[in-house]
């Protein structure tokens, strides 16, 4: 008899950290390795952040707190949602989660039953689509063209929604292509969730705030208030806070549904870390100048990242409006064999063979559920990444 349960069979390890697992292992073993796989900021948490913490610790604030948060957090979330985008939602209407990961299983489990339907764009987060599986639900994927800027057209969430659909499920900006919906973006998407009233949208907003050259992602419900009765609004601390350490996620939403959360939660984690809760009430309600310098330089490194691989033979680069990822393709290497006599074959042997012959990080495109490109984060100091890039061009230039 198998010790472990039938459901594990139904999803995969994250390729994210397995690749970043392996590069830091030959980095271990003396290997001269630059990280581009990993979705965090390379900026410190800012000090009066940890400040709150560490006064939180000193005022014994270390016990239990409400399954839902400290009203304290969900207080400023809900202030964060009406400042940020127009939202309203009441301190009971907000669930805070230990990561914005916890959110999402934690939805999708207290919701899904088996054949729901969840609908998914992609190119898209490695979790999602594994989170539904293990939720009894089936992923309904549906692929964006880099021609259209990775992003869905209304015509195509219409032809996907079937009597099965329970969830759609938009990120926004994207991970891993970067790809971010304006207000009029979304409009279109919008009047089509609403000629399907019982479809209910997820949106995860965690890279809201990190957007170039003056674009403003929009949310669902600031577009469309008609469908905030069955939208739950996600958003955390993770990226425009240099926090992800510190598992803070949240999400706004219709009081049955947050309580439904609250209920699988108490059963689960309970409360989210008492010190990280403190420290989030600080991020959210304290100065927010930094974000606007972590934006400056993360539209920099952006620019200098897609220059460099669009001059890398084989590789096309579309220059994203948000988060810090680039999402190139690689159709003109696939075929190719590299300098060291491999052959590319795949997406996922361009990324392990640039890993072993350049010490260049990446993750390959179908982890994200689009073969034929690779994800590359570009939160990371520029010389890194100018070396990286440079790695990059040498890698494709030797291709035969």
């Amino acid at each position: 008899m198998s010790l472990t349960a039938e459901r594990l069979d139904r999803i995969s390890a994250s390729m994210t950290i397995a690749i970043s697992t392996k590069a830091r292992a030959m980095k271990a073993a003396g290997r001269d390795v630059i990280l581009l796989s990993q979705g965090e900021p390379d900026f410190d948490t800012p000090q009066f952040i940890k400040d709150a913490a560490i006064a939180a610790i000193q005022a014994g604030e270390t016990r239990y707190t409400d399954v839902a948060g400290t009203l304290a957090l969900r207080t400023a979330v809900a202030h964060k949602f009406k400042v940020d985008s127009g939202l309203d939602y009441k301190p009971e209407e907000i669930i805070v989660s230990t990561g914005g990961k916890q959110v999402i299983f934690n939805a999708m489990v207290a919701t899904l039953n088996k054949g729901d339907e969840v609908i998914i764009p992609t190119p898209a987060w490695v979790s999602y689509p594994d989170i539904v599986a293990l939720a009894d639900g089936t992923p309904v994927l549906v692929p964006c063209g880099q021609n259209n800027g990775f992003k869905l057209r209304a015509e195509d969430l219409e032809a996907a929604i079937t009597p099965k659909t329970k969830w759609f499920l938009l990120n926004n900006p994207c991970n891993p292509t970067g790809a971010a919906y304006s207000a009029a973006e979304l409009r279109a998407i919008c009047d089509v969730l609403l000629r399907h009233p019982d479809v209910w949208i997820f949106t995860d907003d965690i890279y809201e705030k990190l957007a170039y050259d003056g674009f403003k992602p929009a949310t669902i419900v600031q577009v469309e208030p008609k469908l905030k009765d069955r939208t739950l609004t996600m958003n955390g601390c993770s990226k425009a806070y240099a926090m992800t350490g510190w598992r803070i996620g949240f999400a706004g939403g219709p009081l049955h549904l947050i309580k439904a959360l609250d209920k699988l939660q108490s059963q689960s984690t309970s409360n989210t870390s008492s010190i990280s809760q403190a420290a989030a009430v600080a991020a959210l309600t304290g100065p927010q100048e930094f974000i606007s310098e972590m934006v400056v330089a993360f539209e920099r490194r952006r620019n200098l990242v897609v220059e460099m691989l669009n001059k890398a033979p084989g590789i096309t680069c579309h220059k994203p409006e948000g988060a810090f990822y680039v999402f190139p393709s690689i159709h003109g290497c696939i075929g190719k064999t590299t300098a060291s006599g491999k052959k590319i074959a795949t997406d996922e042997d361009f990324v392990l063979t640039l890993l072993e012959d350049q010490g260049v990080a990446a993750v390959h495109g179908s982890a994200f559920l689009y073969p034929g490109h690779f994800r590359i984060s570009y939160a990371l100091d520029d010389e890194s990444l100018v070396e990286a890039c440079t790695r990059i061009q040498n890698f494709c230039r030797d291709m035969r």
